[in-house]
């Protein structure tokens, strides 16, 4: 089955009126994306930012006549808006495994890697994270995740405790047990990062040393080290929180992160 897609680049004070067109045309969905490399930070409680040149794509049943779909988006839109109207056939695909062809083993450090389901590494002192893309963010492919993976592998990790606030997908928490860490303490203010961090952890043979909350009901103990691998504005707002995790004498590791952010209908 094939799909189509319209695209339209837009001032952003006009991308509801267009996503408002493509709905009312029988759109199955509709994204709201970046399309000026404008990154934007995690916006506010009912906040819903737009990028100054926001792309507006819709997605259409595959059957659906291009040519009259064409001309009544037209019919609606200015000449100079419309002759930007882009429109495309999208084949149906194995999207899952298509998303996961594109990630490889990376190495972090001098030992550690992130290796996707079906794919070895041949290093023979390598400490391996078994890890897929998902929904929870934490991919290795961040480069604050990179970072702060790179930095776990150099550090004195053997027995010690180590917090993750705003675990993810548990790639910190679950390298830094894999790295020699006695325990590990994964916090995220997302349910479904809990579920992705669980998940992860069973896979690495790590789930019995990883403790898991949401923040909502935090009750970590101080622990000797502390990464949180968050946005920049998230670390600033709880900063004092964060800082009463770690014990006295021990560290933080701070890696601001920034991402763009989409809406779907």
């Amino acid at each position: 089955m094939s799909w189509i897609q319209t695209h339209l680049v837009v001032d952003k004070s006009r991308a509801p009126l267009i996503e408002l067109l493509f709905e009312n045309l029988g759109a199955l969905s509709i994204t709201l994306g970046d399309a000026g490399d404008e990154p934007m930070l995690e916006p506010g409680p009912g906040e819903t930012p737009l990028w100054s040149a926001t792309r507006v794509t819709g997605l259409f049943s595959g059957d659906t006549d291009t040519d009259q779909l064409r001309s009544r988006i037209n019919q609606a839109l200015d000449r100079e808006t419309g002759r930007h109207l882009q429109l495309e056939v999208l084949e149906d695909r194995d999207w899952e495994r298509a998303w996961l062809e594109r990630f490889r083993p990376m190495r972090f450090g001098e030992r550690l890697w992130i290796c996707p389901t079906g794919h070895r590494v041949e290093q023979a002192d390598a400490v391996i994270v078994d890890l897929d893309p998902g929904l929870a963010f934490g991919t290795s492919t961040h480069p604050t995740t990179a970072l702060c993976l790179g930095w776990l592998d150099g550090a004195d990790l053997d027995e010690k405790t180590v917090i993750d606030f705003g675990c993810g997908s548990g790639i910190l928490a679950i390298a830094a047990l894999k790295l020699g860490a006695a325990q590990a303490i994964g916090i995220d203010h997302d349910p479904q990062a809990i579920l992705a961090s669980r998940e992860n952890a069973g896979r690495n043979s790590v789930a019995d040393r990883l403790t898991l909350q949401l923040d909502t009901e935090l009750d970590a103990p101080p622990a000797p080290l502390v990464i949180a691998n968050i946005l920049a504005n998230v670390l600033i707002d709880l900063q004092t929180v964060i800082s009463s995790l770690v014990a006295p004498r021990g560290g933080n590791w701070y890696s601001r992160a920034s991402c763009r952010t989409r809406r779907t209908r």
